[in-house]
Parts: structure tokens; C-alpha cells; sequence
């Protein structure tokens, strides 16, 4: 069985790999705005998961995600071999892409979180103009005497004074 600290650095190295061979040396126009973002290798170095994430072309328009997608796949041969070259390990890993959902599901958290803090700034604007329902001041002032309270008040160990 293989260190996990060893399946640490090897996922770290797989990463750097891919990730320059995805920029430089795979011509693919689908892997332009393709990013690997983490990686994790089993502990007994056969098998790696890379995690990628896609950009649009611009920040309107919307990522090509089954693009992406297919040209890992066509890509994950050649992406192979450069990882068997460039660890040196005797086994290479099979390599296995995931799109990462981890920024969408941020972005959504501040979304929600957006959405809480202007539902709370309209719940405090109307706190700040509401006037109570009651009295104006609906507790005992401190102007009151003992004298003042209910004669069948219990006291202590259920006996009256």
C-alpha cells in the first residue's frame, strides 16, 4: 500500500503536467478555456481524478462544457503518456476527468447569501418604522414597591407571607 503523503505529491505533479500540456502542447480548440483545478490519486497510485472547470470565450457568453468534455476525452492518450513521462513512476495512472461544480455551487452560496442580507436591510427598515402594538413601555417601572404586588404571591418553599 502506497503513502498517502506520496499520492498527495503524485496527484500534485499529475496536475502541473496535464494542466501545461492542456495550455502548450495539445492544439485542441476545445481545451482553450479549460482549467484543472485539483487532482487526487488513489493510494495505490493507479488511478487519477482531475477536476477542470470551463470559461466562456468572454464573460457573457456560456462555457462549452460537453466540448470540453469530449476533448478530454479525446485528449486523455497522449495527456496519459505525458504523465508516464513525466513522473517516472513504473505504473501510470489512468486518468479520469470530473468537471468541477465547486465555483458554480459558490457562486450560487453568494447568491443566497446576497438574497439573505437585502431580505434582513427590508425586515430592520421596517423594525426602524414600526411602533409597538401596546403600551409604550409594557414592563414595570422601577417607580413600583413590593407593596404593590398581589397579595397571593408565593414565596419560597410554598408558604405566604
Amino acid at each position: 500500500m502506497a503513502d498517502p503523503a506520496r499520492a498527495q505529491r503524485l496527484a500534485k505533479r499529475i496536475s502541473s503536467i496535464v494542466a501545461s500540456a492542456i495550455s502548450n502542447e495539445i492544439k485542441d480548440p476545445r481545451l482553450a478555456y479549460v482549467t484543472i483545478t485539483d487532482s487526487r490519486v488513489t493510494n495505490d497510485l493507479h488511478d487519477a481524478t482531475l477536476y477542470y472547470t470551463v470559461m466562456g470565450e468572454s464573460i457573457d457568453s456560456e462555457p462549452d462544457y460537453d466540448g470540453a468534455a469530449a476533448g478530454l476525452a479525446k485528449a486523455t492518450g497522449v495527456l496519459r503518456s505525458k504523465v508516464g513521462a513525466g513522473t517516472g513512476v513504473r505504473f501510470t495512472p489512468t486518468l479520469r476527468f470530473v468537471l468541477d461544480t465547486v465555483p458554480d455551487a459558490a457562486r450560487h452560496m453568494e447568491e443566497l447569501v446576497e438574497r439573505a442580507r437585502a431580505n434582513d436591510e427590508q425586515v430592520a427598515e421596517r423594525a426602524r418604522a414600526a411602533t409597538p402594538a401596546g403600551e409604550a413601555d409594557p414592563y414595570k417601572s422601577s417607580g413600583e414597591s413590593a407593596d404593590d404586588r398581589p397579595a397571593d404571591d408565593l414565596r419560597e418553599g410554598g408558604r405566604q407571607e
